[in-house]
């Protein structure tokens, strides 16, 4: 049965609307480049309050919404796998970036240091927002409500990871014309990542199901292997009370 042309206008209305969403949580790496630049470093209890509220946002995202969506589209079995699948992608990542950047630091020079340094963090936020994309794409094929929440949580958890990209180019001697473009060429990874999430559920309802606990699993990783520790070294108690901010959120979100 061949669809009408008003059923494609709706379509692909909605298809350009997830993207859109997909592209401004993605754009605020910008933002976080753009505060490095205008406003300087932020200091480090109120990076620990905002990673902190970061951090609560992604953890009620993943208990009150993608792990229940997740077994209610698939099995428990399913959920377990993708779970794993996005726990385990994100720690061999995480682990290649990080012994990279270990043998980088040792053979340059301080400026030079910085500079590979950013273009490290780059590259290991692209790869997180792969995932990230995915995640967006699967919540909005399984709830309106649920996908919008996705990108906000993934937005707010992209501004800190932009000042993390920007901060060691600057010091580099990159010029601000130069950060917020690669900050952009990263941001368009989000919203590739939910074309692509977007594409394979076409293909296969079942993999609906899948990205959902595919996504909690990455955010989770992110959250006990990056948000909480870096801002625990800043402050627990503005971590404390960012995680818990984050979290009531959400609930009155939902």
């Amino acid at each position: 049965m061949v669809a009408s042309p008003i059923s494609l206008l709706r379509e692909a209305s909605r298809v350009s609307s997830i993207l859109l969403s997909s592209l401004l949580a993605g754009l605020a790496t910008v933002l976080g480049g753009v505060i490095v630049l205008f406003l300087g470093r932020p200091s480090d209890r109120v990076l620990a309050f905002w990673l902190g509220m970061a951090s609560g946002v992604m953890l009620a995202v993943v208990a009150i919404d993608l792990l229940p969506a997740a077994l209610l589209h698939g099995t428990r079995l399913s959920t377990v796998i993708g779970f794993a699948l996005g726990v385990l992608l994100l720690a061999a990542l995480g682990n290649r970036m990080a012994r990279r950047q270990r043998g980088r630091r040792r053979r340059d020079s301080r400026s030079d240091s910085f500079v590979r340094m950013g273009i490290l963090v780059a590259l290991g936020i692209a790869l997180h927002d792969l995932p990230e994309g995915l995640a967006i794409g699967a919540g909005f094929a399984a709830t309106e409500e649920l996908g919008m929440i996705l990108a906000l949580a993934i937005g707010l958890h992209n501004i800190p990871e932009g000042i993390g990209l920007s901060l060691p180019l600057l010091y580099g001697g990159w010029r601000p014309a130069q950060i917020l473009l690669l900050c952009s060429l990263v941001a368009l990874v989000t919203p590739l990542g939910t074309l692509l999430s977007l594409i394979l559920i076409r293909l296969s309802p079942q993999a609906i199901a899948i990205s959902l606990a595919f996504a909690a699993g990455a955010m989770v990783f992110v959250v006990a292997d990056e948000l909480i520790p870096t801002s625990h070294d800043s402050s627990r108690l503005l971590t404390s009370l960012g995680i818990t901010l984050g979290f009531a959120i959400i609930l009155t979100v939902l």
